[in-house]
């Protein structure tokens, strides 16, 4: 065992809505016989704390203790069985080993027998996992045709993915392959007039506060972005403010666990809307 990032479960604060049993993409969360949520097996968590955003009590939070390493190709078994296909694709950094496994498992569906001669059951068919338990979660792509414009409204929006709030992002969405990617304070967006015109257009967008989110996985799950992703070029776009330039010491850690030779692009917005050179 080493220390590791892994979910902590604060029992007297969980009011048994199971919110998090449905954004755990890896089924590493369920709740038990007194309603309860509880670590199906610590194997299982990824410690990216995509179900931390939809605990309404806040009882759940990420903590670095000794533990089992995060299994990708056991909970990738485990959603498989418990949910079914669709869902076992959204497990966290099972990418490469997808297609295997699911023709591994697909088979044992399909009547293969068990060691003791049974036939295993075909796991049941659910709705694709998403990355937070609502829909307003769920990865998705915008089409934008460059020839129309929206008559209501003075600025055309550049924004060309859900979700943009980097909690909600998944590793894994598919519009993030090959993008040039802009991470953005909070802020920015608001301050800058310009925006979307100047910075997002052309870009795949992630949001973040320094100061006022739990960034505890940002780190990490920034690696695992451009890591699995060959991002094609990084631009990080933070306020003069002091507590912003923790955004981009974020991304610069990111860059360097994830092994990629990016060249950070840096852009800081005074609260003036003008840019600072």
């Amino acid at each position: 065992m080493a220390k590791r990032k892994i979910i902590e479960i604060e029992r007297d604060l969980c009011d048994g809505c199971g919110l998090c049993t449905t954004a755990c993409a890896e089924g590493a969360l369920q709740l038990d016989e007194e309603n309860k949520a509880v670590l199906v097996r610590e194997l299982f968590c990824d410690g990216m704390g995509a179900c931390l955003d939809v605990c309404p009590t806040g009882a759940l939070k990420v903590i670095e203790r000794d533990s089992e390493a995060y299994d990708a190709k056991a909970a990738y078994q485990h959603v498989l069985t418990t949910r079914g296909q669709d869902a076992a694709r959204n497990v966290h950094g099972i990418g490469e080993h997808t297609h295997g496994l699911e023709g591994h498992e697909h088979g044992k569906a399909r009547g293969d027998q068990g060691h003791h001669g049974h036939a295993a059951a075909a796991p049941a068919k659910r709705a694709p996992a998403m990355a937070c338990g609502c829909p307003g979660s769920l990865a998705q792509e915008i089409k934008r045709d460059d020839k129309t414009a929206d008559k209501n409204i003075s600025g055309r929006s550049e924004l060309t993915q859900w979700p943009v709030q980097l909690h909600l992002v998944s590793p894994l969405a598919p519009y993030l392959q090959n993008a040039d990617l802009l991470v953005a304070a909070d802020c920015t967006a608001f301050a800058l007039g310009s925006f979307h015109q100047d910075l997002l257009k052309g870009k795949k967008l992630v949001i973040a506060c320094p100061k006022l989110d739990d960034t505890e996985s940002y780190v990490e799950k920034l690696a695992e972005i451009i890591k699995i992703n060959d991002i094609k070029s990084l631009t990080v776009a933070i306020m003069t403010v002091p507590c912003c330039s923790g955004l981009f010491l974020m991304v610069q850690e990111a860059v360097e666990r994830s092994g990629a030779s990016l060249r950070l692009n840096k852009v800081v917005v005074g609260i003036d809307g003008r840019v600072a050179v």
